[in-house]
């Protein structure tokens, strides 16, 4: 089952966010949410997802 851990204004923004997560070894998907306002879901396995926060945390730190 995949949970969604960030919401991200654009497009570019959940790129990144997905390439730094799979470069940590994290299933990653993006999926858009709404167009009129472009925002686009971050989803990992909920297997996952304490990893994946403390990662994430490190990521949006930067």
């Amino acid at each position: 089952m995949w949970t969604v851990i960030y919401i991200a204004q654009t497009a570019k923004i959940a790129d990144n966010i997905k390439k730094r997560l799979t470069e940590e070894g994290f299933l990653v998907k993006i999926r858009s949410v709404n167009l009129s306002k472009q925002q686009y879901e971050i989803l990992v396995p909920s297997g996952e997802l304490e990893e994946v926060q403390e990662v994430l945390n490190s990521i949006m730190r930067l």
